[in-house]
């Protein structure tokens, strides 16, 4: 008990003095809590107000580092004195000081995982920093570039047509069927893009072999160039199913007129499947489109370098053009008039051949001495022919026309058989490639076009009847009945052929082919046919 009684005040003193520094304790770290919110609440509250301003010079820093350790220096803005930068590469080991606050203790580079106060809203910059990236660059007042996605190569969008643009560094390898794009070195990417298309206007055609385009990547080593040009290219075939005239017009000169016209002879041919007959068939159309030596695209060894080079064309409809989808808002009857001027045929200001002649003849000329207008009666070689073509002629004489009868052949002249064409008043034949001689009839002429049996009045119009209005000509259509086609004598009145020509269809396209285009010739009603021909005269004379 003696030894207890004098410890009891101490033990009290004690207690005292640890309550008081318990007490102190709490006090500080309520302190630090109050000052770090308040601090963390100020420092939120600038970097929303400034976020876009720092994520630009996050953007425009370079980012240093080390070459010793795995860390990455955080990035100093260019906005800082450049005294800084200079110390900084003196002493690339020297800490890097926190820009935002200097007097903040240094980045701990030795520990990296360890996350900095502002972690939240660094992440906040860089979600700033892809939304700028993202909609297409950072503008605010600075020297920054817009970075914009490339556009791609190829378009594979058309329902008709896949078309492939390359503007910059553009090699061709025409004896690997291939084209290449070669990015500048700050666009090449570690991926490489590639696109195989049907250099023609029908991208479906299986008689049309393809073409390459390929994009390089950084790892691809460009060919270097065997020749360079100023001028651009465009890639094209001229195979399919050409030969056939409609085809040729519908499939290669329409959308070649609609590639390249506007171009005004400053393009370059390089021809894939080139077809010699063709390029002497129509040199005058392929020599006006382009002021260049055409390339034998498949039989080409080197490297040719241009500055922009298409691959295919582009066409809108079957022997037809869009002019909202056209350079210049070209029509058909522009091409009309301008493969006319080509062949030196008569302005589109002169009148069809029948009035410019009587215009001409004395005031005191009779009727039977004017000329009758002219009709130029075409025969079919092979489908489709007119089996009773004597009997057709006379008729058409007998109505009051001079008639002059034609059975195309595929070496005929196009500069000579297109004077010919120009000098008619009327195109008569019927539904078939024949009639695409057309284009070199005059403003008002006519096209009387014979339609075969077989609900054949749609394909007919769509063909040839609405391109002729569209070029301003005059369409006429006469359908043959049932007994003036020889499907008749062949399968009788009965089969379905002859009775529901619309059962046929059904069955598919090829038996459509079948009866329609290919068995069916024609022998015309010459009694039934006279009405239409003095519609045709009445025209003539309005």
């Amino acid at each position: 008990m003696g030894t207890d009684s004098p410890a009891a005040p101490v033990g009290g003193l004690g207690a005292k003095s640890t309550v008081r520094a318990v007490a102190q304790h709490h006090q500080a770290v309520v302190g630090f809590l109050v000052g770090f919110f308040l601090v963390l609440l100020l420092y939120t509250t600038l970097a929303s107000q400034f976020g876009s301003q720092t994520a630009i010079g996050v953007l425009e820093s370079r980012p240093a580092v080390r070459a010793d350790q795995n860390a990455t220096i955080t990035p100093t803005s260019p906005s800082k004195n450049l005294a800084q930068d200079e110390e900084k590469e003196k002493n690339p080991d020297q800490a890097p000081v926190n820009e935002k606050n200097p007097d903040q203790a240094p980045v701990n580079e030795k520990n990296p995982d360890q996350a900095p106060v502002n972690d939240a809203s660094d992440r906040m910059e860089e979600e700033l920093i892809r939304e700028e990236i993202d909609h297409g660059g950072i503008k605010n007042g600075t020297n920054t570039e817009p970075v914009t996605p490339r556009k791609p190569i190829c378009d594979l969008s058309d329902p008709r047509y896949d078309i492939c643009d390359i503007s910059g560094d553009a090699r061709t390898l025409g004896a690997n069927r291939t084209v290449l794009y070669v990015p500048p070195v700050g666009e090449l990417g570690a991926d490489s893009q590639e696109w195989s298309i049907r250099d023609q206007s029908r991208k479906y055609l299986e008689y049309v072999n393809k073409v390459t385009v390929r994009s390089l990547n950084a790892s691809q080593t460009a060919p270097e160039c065997t020749s360079r040009h100023t001028v651009q290219a465009l890639v094209f075939a001229m195979n399919g199913l050409t030969s056939n005239p409609w085809h040729d017009f519908s499939d290669v000169l329409i959308p070649l007129f609609i590639t390249t016209r506007a171009l005004e002879g400053e393009v370059q041919f390089l021809v894939s499947d080139l077809q010699p007959w063709f390029v002497d068939k129509y040199r005058l159309i392929l020599k006006n489109l382009s002021r260049y030596d055409i390339v034998d695209f498949n039989q080409d060894m080197g490297v040719r370098c241009y500055p922009h080079v298409t691959v295919g064309l582009r066409g809108h409809r079957d022997l037809g053009i869009d002019p909202t989808r056209a350079p210049r808002n070209y029509t058909m009857l522009d091409f009309r008039l301008y493969v006319r001027e080509i062949y030196s045929l008569p302005s589109a200001g002169v009148d069809i051949p029948c009035k410019v002649a009587n215009s001409a003849a004395s005031s005191g000329a009779i009727a039977e001495q004017q000329r009758k207008p002219r009709l130029m009666l075409i025969n079919r070689g092979r489908t489709r022919k007119f089996v009773n073509f004597p009997e057709i002629v006379a008729a058409v004489q007998n109505a009051g026309f001079e008639v002059i009868p034609i059975e195309p052949r595929r070496d005929l002249s196009v500069e000579e058989f297109s004077r010919v064409v120009d000098s008619c008043d009327v195109l008569m034949g019927a539904h078939g490639a024949g009639l695409t001689n057309f284009f070199f009839l005059r403003t008002n002429a006519v096209m009387l076009q014979v339609v075969p049996w077989g609900h054949m009045e749609h394909p007919s119009m769509a063909f040839y009847g609405g391109p002729a209005r569209e070029m301003r000509l005059r369409d006429v259509e006469y359908s043959i009945a049932a007994e003036e086609s020889t499907l008749y004598d062949k399968y009788g009145k009965d089969n379905p052929v002859i009775s529901d020509p619309e059962s046929i269809h059904k069955q598919g396209w090829q038996f459509g082919m079948r009866y329609y285009w290919i068995e069916q010739d024609i022998k015309l009603n010459v009694t039934r046919l006279a009405p239409t021909l003095h519609q045709v005269l009445r025209m003539l004379r309005e």
